[in-house]
């Protein structure tokens, strides 16, 4: 098994600007309203995400190198759905991002090593030829509370805390040939996940009364899920009217999972976009 599938499309995550003032006082800038003790926006996106990494289907499976380009990734789509969510109530913040995936038609042919594959009954000697195809399902959502400790009309800071969750899916349809036994076919899915604790920031930066810039990253895994996960957005930002914006940046997610025979070694990159409705 050569090539693996690779997965998800699309774009963007976490919340847009604040509404200023509607219009400019001539000469100095006129003072912005202060924003409103309880806000609530979700952020519906797209990610053009590219996938490079290590990835093993099965327990113990031979673990599969994959780089693939976002039109590659697009190929083998069957849907993709993106959710951000993020809120604040005076200067306490929350917000939740959702992700989920589901691939298939990703496929590889070639000599392996010797190895077992689970449901094809004879171990697979050295050199044997393989084909599979396998099917992804993937979830991830990020959940997270925090402060704001830095609360200015222009600029503002959050520390954020919180848990990432993982659960992935697959389904390996394998065709083996075993001389001198012959031609072997199976059917064989796993299922894993975990929870990563992550810590991160939040900055938020206005730059005329309609444009801004954001920037949020966190890490976290340290042993207790992953050995390692991290994720950095960085967006600008236009806003239409005090309830509707948009969003256009870079996106990248990195994950190191290997633990009981399953290796989920991945990172995913790429420009995003994403559409604001602010309650």
């Amino acid at each position: 098994m050569k090539k693996f599938l690779a997965f998800s499309a699309a774009v963007l995550c976490c919340a847009q600007a604040a509404h200023a003032a509607d219009t400019l006082a001539a000469g100095p800038r006129a003072p912005i309203a202060p924003e409103p003790q309880r806000v609530l926006q979700v952020t519906p996106y797209l990610w053009a995400t590219g996938l490079k990494g290590r990835i093993s289907p099965f327990h113990n499976g031979p673990t599969i190198h994959t780089e693939k380009s976002f039109s590659d990734v697009l190929d083998d789509l069957d849907f993709g759905g993106f959710v951000n969510m993020w809120g604040r109530h005076g200067r306490f913040v929350y917000s939740g991002d959702v992700m989920y995936v589901d691939t298939r038609g990703a496929d590889g042919a070639g000599p392996l090593p010797a190895m077992q594959i689970p449901g094809i009954g004879a171990p697979i000697p050295p050199g044997a030829e393989v084909t599979a195809k396998v099917r992804t399902k993937q979830f991830m959502s990020t959940l997270l509370g925090g402060y704001r400790v830095v609360d200015m009309p222009d600029f503002t800071l959050d520390a954020l805390g919180g848990a990432r969750f993982w659960h992935i899916s697959n389904t390996v349809k394998v065709t083996a040939g075993i001389p001198p036994v012959g031609s072997r076919a199976a059917s064989h899915g796993e299922s894993f996940g975990w929870v990563d604790p992550v810590v991160g920031m939040r900055a938020f930066l206005r730059v005329t009364e309609k444009l801004s810039f954001q920037t949020q990253a966190d890490i976290g895994g340290f042993g207790a899920g992953s050995d390692l996960t991290w994720s950095a957005l960085a967006t600008l930002n236009y806003t239409f009217t005090d309830r509707l914006s948009t969003s256009i940046g870079y996106k990248a997610l990195k994950v190191d999972y290997d633990h009981g025979g399953h290796v989920y070694d991945t990172r995913l990159s790429g420009p995003v976009l994403g559409v604001t409705y602010r309650f």
